[in-house]
């Protein structure tokens, strides 16, 4: 460990999670703040329930929603994750930049509301009712490939500090 980092904690990059931690919490946890930008450039954020499933994000939308009209116009986008309110014991966080893939076809919604009823959130009694509150011809399945990632994991800066503590910085 270096001395300038003993000092501060400017440079992050060497807490990143490893890949088994990464897939841990992507599939432990079910919300993220979805991101997207507006007409005029700002960004705007809200909380969504997801599911991980081939190497990408997937959640669902209505097409009145803002963010579906703004994914339409412009498919950028990114989302954070972190393992609040999951039993990961220590702060880890995932955000990925990428582009969003809007989806209507029925095969995407025969394999993806079953899994996504099971997997998210449900507030229907059983999956099977959740699927069929989900199954509109207004809602949008959205698919966001990711192409960048910044990664975080709490337990390698809590050990780096405290070694550091313990050798006297």
């Amino acid at each position: 460990m270096s001395e300038d980092h003993v000092k501060n904690y400017d440079d992050v990059t060497m807490y990143g999670l490893t890949e088994e931690k990464e897939k841990e919490l992507l599939l432990k946890q079910n919300e993220l703040t979805f991101i997207w930008t507006n007409k005029d450039g700002h960004g705007l954020g809200v909380t969504m329930s997801y599911i991980w499933r081939k190497g990408r994000i997937w959640c669902t939308a209505t097409s009145q929603r803002a963010r579906m009209k703004a994914l339409a116009r412009d498919n950028r986008c990114s989302v954070v994750i972190s393992s609040a309110g999951t039993d990961i014991d220590v702060s880890q966080s995932i955000t990925f930049k990428g582009y969003a893939i809007l989806h209507t076809d029925q095969e995407t919604k025969d394999w993806f509301y079953p899994d996504f009823a099971r997997h998210s959130n449900n507030p229907a009694p059983t999956p099977e009712q959740f699927v069929q509150f989900l199954d509109t011809e207004e809602r949008i399945i959205i698919e966001v490939v990711p192409e960048k990632s910044i990664k975080f994991d709490g337990a390698i800066m809590r050990d780096m500090t405290n070694a550091a503590i313990a050798a006297g910085a």
